[in-house]
């Protein structure tokens, strides 16, 4: 990633942020709210077009073939998007229609599979949680982008966690993750965003214009 700047309205969120991962790297993002975290990761994921910069995949621009590089990348924001009227495992069937995963070892991994008949709505938000990171297992992809990926996630559930990154990156995966409490990444490097002065930090949502998408 080369110089990637992001406005937000006529604020500048992101200014000239660079950084390089290999194989089996980790990366945590931190910073103050409104420091432009979930943003970046949204332009590494190509879910939002930065003012400036490059995103580059071994040297070249990674954006310039989209569909390729959403194999490459699994995403997971704030929200769990789970339908809630589906069961898990259905959701998770769903999911594993593009990648080819297996939900039921996907299940496993984060120990939800006794839930899997149940509807959604019914799960609680740390089992929605379990059940995204059981997502982005499915995708199967090498580069993983997480949004807080411990919210609501109890001390057991962070073993498994613990487990899955080592998994990942032992296999050559790349982690890159937002976070405000630490995370189960102890080698991992550290990008800190220094975030927008207290007076620009948007107050509602009216603060925040509809991102630029590709």
């Amino acid at each position: 990633m080369e110089n990637i700047s992001v406005f937000r309205g006529e604020r500048l969120v992101l200014d000239q942020v660079g950084l390089a991962l290999d194989a089996g790297d980790a990366l945590l993002l931190t910073g103050p709210n409104g420091a432009g975290k979930s943003t970046l990761l949204r332009v590494l994921a190509g879910l939002r077009k930065p003012e400036g910069g490059h995103v580059l995949w071994s040297g070249v621009d990674a954006l310039a073939d989209r569909s390729r590089h959403a194999e490459r990348v699994a995403y997971l924001g704030h929200q769990d998007a789970l339908k809630p009227g589906l069961t898990l495992l259905e959701n998770l069937m769903l999911a594993a229609r593009a990648s080819g995963g297996d939900p039921y070892s996907c299940m496993s991994a984060l120990n939800i599979s006794g839930l899997s008949e149940l509807p959604a709505r019914m799960l609680s938000a740390g089992q929605k949680r379990r059940a995204a990171l059981a997502r982005v297992l499915l995708a199967r992809a090498p580069l993983w982008l997480l949004d807080e990926p411990s919210l609501g996630l109890d001390s057991n559930t962070m073993g498994l966690l613990e487990t899955l990154f080592r998994t990942h990156r032992e296999a050559g995966g790349i982690v890159i993750a937002t976070t405000h409490v630490p995370l189960p990444l102890p080698d991992a490097k550290s990008l800190a965003l220094p975030g927008l002065n207290e007076s620009d930090i948007p107050q509602t949502m009216e603060d925040f214009p509809e991102d630029d998408l590709f």
